[in-house]
């Protein structure tokens, strides 16, 4: 579904050229769910964005279905850790929004949004807006408008990072919910293992920069799983085993931050 290959991007900076990640190689197959974590300043951002077209001038190729891919692709949803639902429109309307762009008859973009509200668990709530949700409830909602138009793959930066860890949880089980439904190829970027362990067939662990690609863990736990599974022996071993490696990556960037401050 997507290839990564040898992605390099270098930054020109007051200090000189910043080599932000290196050589990333990875594919992702139809329909898992993969995480890529690493310790801040690793670069995962500035692949999320070279993935989803909004960052140019790097080394590689990124394919989708084999094909090379530059700039933004109508295969590609992407939804941010900032807000990023219109105010001023309700739950519905937000989630119709690129329909009614794209020229979609009314009576066929309401059926669809009303069908992905339903999908991400806001049914009854169509008719609020934005200040009226909560913050989980909101992030659903741009959930909802980025699968509207279908992508085939869908990108996630942080989606659930100003949340509290409890909040994060369920609506993991939300979620991991939706996907076992849509069936849909979902790449996230997230700090928390635990996020990543709970969700992900596949967790890419990252080295500090300039970032690259340290290991990459298969997460064979069964599914349908739902967040009860963070109980289990199994799931504090793969937790534990990355931990292993980002640990020493954040290690790694702080002796390096604090040799910069001395």
């Amino acid at each position: 579904m997507l290839a990564l290959q040898h992605i390099t991007k270098r930054f020109v900076t007051p200090e000189g050229m910043l080599t932000a990640v290196e050589d990333i190689a990875l594919e992702v197959p139809r329909g898992r769910f993969i995480s890529v974590i690493g310790p801040s300043g690793c670069g995962k951002s500035t692949l999320f964005n070279i993935i989803g077209g909004l960052l140019d001038g790097y080394e590689g190729r990124v394919l989708i279905d084999g094909e090379a891919v530059h700039g933004t692709h109508r295969d590609v949803g992407m939804v941010f850790q900032d807000e990023s639902t219109f105010p001023w429109l309700t739950t519905l309307e937000n989630i119709a929004f690129p329909l009614d762009v794209a020229g979609m008859p009314k009576a066929e973009r309401g059926e669809r949004a009303r069908s992905l509200l339903q999908l991400v668990g806001l049914d009854g709530f169509g008719n609020r807006y934005p200040a009226e949700l909560s913050g989980g409830m909101r992030q659903r909602t741009a959930i909802a408008r980025t699968l509207a138009c279908e992508p085939k793959l869908l990108l996630m930066d942080e989606p659930f990072g100003a949340l509290d860890e409890q909040t994060r949880l369920l609506l993991g089980d939300e979620l991991l919910r939706i996907h076992r439904s849509l069936a849909q190829t979902t790449l996230l970027i997230t700090h928390s293992i635990t996020e990543a362990v709970q969700l992900s067939d596949r967790v890419v662990v990252m080295t500090y920069r300039p970032g690259r690609v340290k290991r990459i863990v298969d997460i064979d736990l069964p599914r349908p799983r739902s967040s009860e599974i963070v109980a289990s022996p199994e799931f504090g071993r793969l937790v534990a085993t990355i931990w292993s490696d980002l640990r020493e990556e954040a290690s790694r960037g702080m002796r390096e931050a604090e040799a910069r401050v001395t």
